[in-house]
């Protein structure tokens, strides 16, 4: 009798678990659309949602830890009964039972739990959610605001400064405050359809001696999507961070030299980075995740210009295999490494569902940032519908190709955008860390003193006519040739200062297509000689 009884006490005891956990779901799925925490009257996250909740439900060894409710910043759309089950060593933290993927984007777009179809008819449209759980210095001006001295000039730099405490309350209300639910409607009501979310290893490991952050924002990623799915959006998961850098630069965590299958840890490192794809693949490959991750990113723009092409090869086919023996049916992508799109041509043809990745940019380009605006907008509709073209047809590129990163920007003119304190091109300002890419004379098209970034920094609504003309056409320009590929992912939605970057501001200020599938120009007509409305000088 006693067995009986502690056996009917268990299945009361899930049946009562299952009930709330899904009454949660349902509550929160029926929920007004937040823009953001409720606060309350001292202007911290009301949590209502942790009311009823005892935290002796918490087990003491978790208390205060990333698995305990009672320490988050922001619960708001979390499941906050205690757990610490894990997939693939994930946590399954904050997420409910049950998932709904009845809903599309946009009417163009099928619903996420109906297959998408071909990508060669259908591109992708899509947006980055840059600068969220991978900062970025010039998408958050706000979170590197110090002195010079102390040289803080990213994420790794950032953690070491605040110490474990002070980082981990810093980034968390980022994390809640910089991206909502708000966030995900937008997006889907500008119609887009896809939504490109970076993250760095430290979501999921951290090594020793590294500053980072631990584990909360995989927390507000699993958030991240399950808002992407009520709204529709299909998911491209991109690890922008890989243990050691695998680029050098500020938005892989760590600027300056490349510990990732190069220097001293470059073997440890890339070892790390297959154990963190193990890991993340055997979490994804769930159920819940099926229809919604359409694109699986193994790492974001590796230095293939300094790495060895051949190191970089075989990693890629090693989590390949992975990715794929863990049951991810998503496309697998994989970076370009500014080899030339050419190159690709023959490479890596033996594994399925590969996708290349390439991310387009005049403005980091000494020759093409000095392009006067309607020669942008050319090269924009005949250049790089070229190289789509090229790099679509596996006789002189890789095959599948989406261009995972663009902006309508015309220069480098945005603060931190060539990493803090470099200055910039435009101005000729940009001194470089090797010293030896240094562009010390003014790059705009007249190449002289004259050359400002007084108007490209303004304030969006001070820009003329003509200038915003210009901007919307350049950016439909982009749009249409990456369409001649599987499409494209915006550099970035939002952005506390620059403009130009900036999707959401970018709409507001009427500089891009209401809708992102009904673009007024379409490479179709003559490009205007903008000039002398619009001076190439600003």
């Amino acid at each position: 009798m006693t067995g009986i009884g502690a056996g009917i006490a268990i299945v009361l005891l899930i049946i009562i678990i299952a009930v709330a956990v899904t009454v949660s779901k349902k509550n929160s799925t029926n929920a007004t659309v937040s823009s953001g925490p409720v606060l309350d009257e001292s202007g911290k996250p009301a949590n209502a949602n942790l009311n009823g909740v005892s935290p002796d439900t918490v087990p003491a060894a978790a208390k205060g830890t990333y698995l305990d409710p009672f320490s988050w910043y922001d619960t708001s759309d979390f499941n906050t009964t205690y757990t610490n089950d894990t997939v693939g060593g994930l946590p399954l933290i904050g997420l409910f039972s049950t998932w709904d993927d009845s809903k599309r984007a946009n009417e163009k777009t099928p619903p996420i739990n109906k297959a998408w179809g071909s990508y060669d008819t259908l591109p992708a449209r899509g947006v980055n959610l840059g600068g969220w759980l991978s900062l970025e210095p010039f998408i958050t001006p706000s979170l590197f605001n110090y002195d010079s001295r102390l040289g803080i000039i990213d994420e790794y730099t950032l953690t070491s400064h605040l110490g474990p405490s002070e980082a981990a309350s810093t980034l968390e209300k980022h994390y809640a405050t910089f991206v909502s639910e708000q966030t995900f409607k937008d997006i889907a009501d500008a119609g887009l359809d896809h939504v490109r979310i970076p993250f760095s290893y430290w979501a999921i490991a951290v090594y020793e001696n590294d500053p980072y952050v631990f584990r909360t924002s995989w927390r507000y990623l699993l958030r991240g999507i399950e808002w992407a799915r009520k709204h529709g959006l299909r998911v491209n998961l991109d690890v922008h961070g890989l243990p050691g850098s695998q680029n050098g630069w500020n938005h892989s965590g760590r600027q300056g030299a490349i510990n990732w299958l190069s220097g001293a840890n470059g073997a440890e490192n890339a070892q790390r980075s297959l154990e963190m794809h193990d890991q993340l693949s055997k979490f994804f490959a769930q159920p819940r995740y099926k229809n919604i991750i359409a694109f699986y990113g193994l790492c974001n723009e590796p230095k293939m210009t300094s790495l060895k092409v051949e190191d970089v090869e075989n990693w890629t086919g090693e989590a390949h295999s992975i990715i794929r023996n863990n049951g991810i049916a998503a496309y697998i992508v994989f970076g370009d490494g500014f080899m030339g799109l050419e190159n690709w041509q023959g490479k890596l043809q033996s594994y399925d569902g590969l996708v290349l990745d390439v991310h387009q940019y005049v403005i980091f380009n000494k020759d093409q940032i000095a392009f006067p605006h309607s020669k942008k907008v050319s090269f924009a509709c005949e250049g790089w519908t070229q190289q789509s073209q090229i790099s679509m047809n596996r006789a002189t590129g890789f095959g599948p190709t989406i261009v995972a990163e663009w902006s309508q920007a015309d220069t480098d003119c945005a603060l931190h955008l060539t990493n803090v304190g470099f200055g910039n091109r435009w101005e000729g300002t940009y001194k470089s860390v090797d010293g030896q890419s240094d562009v010390l004379t003014p790059g705009c098209p007249t190449k002289d003193r004259s050359c400002s970034c007084a108007q490209a920094n303004a304030d969006p609504s001070t820009y003329s006519a003509e200038y915003k003309k210009f901007l919307q056409m350049f950016a439909e320009a982009q749009m249409k040739s990456f369409e001649e590929g599987w499409g494209w992912f915006y550099w970035t939605w939002e952005t506390e200062s620059a403009a130009q970057w900036s999707y959401k501001a970018g709409l507001a200020a009427g500089i891009l297509p209401k809708k992102a599938y009904e673009p007024e120009f379409k490479c179709n007509a003559v490009v205007p000689e903008f000039a002398p409305q619009l001076p190439e000088n600003y």
